[in-house]
């Protein structure tokens, strides 16, 4: 995530400037959007170096900064994109003055809240995005229906749902409320409306869904629309970044000469005379 001179594949190097993801980038430079060196490129696998000029929409790419992390309370009714065509509100539209351009860490859909993870550095984005990352992604689930424990404990082994297969989720049955349910899940892949499909296989149709949890990072006290810088020194615990580079040394200071003493001053001093 740091800045190199080694040469990199431009949508590396855009997704590391904060302009998009590396797969959205891919998709910008085949709409004709990105510039090299006063050229339209036309193919996402090109090797740039630290010289080459690069625009995005005949802007300047921005410098690559040391990156960041947010905590974000995503709420209900609001779109994880940039834009929406359909022109409903979207969570960048309501983020505060001075934020740098950010992504998000994966996505919620439009009627899912909670925990959205937000950062100015797309390959820090889809390293925390990819599984092996082995990071747990826990939701708070209300669901519509009689709850069957035994069938929860059977998503520990994984489940195919209309073709798709999704790996172990823990499921525990937090309380009941009439015809109603809480529910706590947890998994490491969450794949596209994952939850929502698992549920309502089992004939429990969700009518909540709260991210509380996305690997290490809580939603805690966030109230929605809130949102929250992670520390930098949290973020390179949690990610094995590098820490801030130490001050160059400053040069020794050359030893001063020992002064004689008075005594032998004065004695030299007779001498001379």
């Amino acid at each position: 995530m740091a800045e190199t001179d080694s040469k990199e594949r431009i949508a590396k190097r855009m997704a590391r400037a904060g302009v998009a993801s590396r797969r959205d980038a891919e998709r910008m430079i085949l709409f004709g959007r990105v510039k090299l060196n006063g050229e339209v490129l036309t193919t996402p696998a090109t090797v740039v170096g630290p010289d080459d000029v690069i625009l995005v929409d005949d802007k300047p790419l921005p410098d690559i900064q040391p990156p960041r992390l947010w905590r974000y309370h995503k709420g209900r009714s609001v779109m994880t994109t940039h834009r929406d065509p359909e022109g409903r509100p979207t969570l960048f539209d309501s983020l505060p003055p001075g934020m740098p351009r950010v992504i998000s860490v994966g996505r919620l859909d439009y009627n899912s809240e909670g925990l959205i993870l937000l950062t100015n550095d797309g390959e820090l984005a889809r390293k925390m995005e990819l599984p092996d990352t082995g990071w747990t992604r826990r939701y708070r689930v209300r669901v519509h229906g009689r709850v069957d424990p035994a069938a929860l404990a059977e998503l520990a082994k994984g489940i195919t749902v209309e073709g798709v297969r999704y790996g172990p989720i823990e499921a525990a049955l937090d309380r009941e409320q009439g015809t109603n349910a809480w529910v706590t899940l947890s998994l490491k892949e969450g794949k596209n409306r994952e939850v929502r499909r698992v549920m309502e296989h089992l004939g429990l149709p969700v009518t909540r869904l709260i991210r509380v949890a996305y690997g290490p990072f809580q939603l805690g006290q966030l109230q929605p629309g809130e949102i929250d810088e992670v520390q930098k020194k949290v973020l390179r615990e949690q990610l094995g970044l590098p820490g801030p580079k130490a001050p160059p040394a400053k040069p020794a200071d050359k030893p001063k000469p020992a002064r004689e003493p008075a005594q032998g001053r004065q004695r030299d001093a007779r001498r001379r005379r």
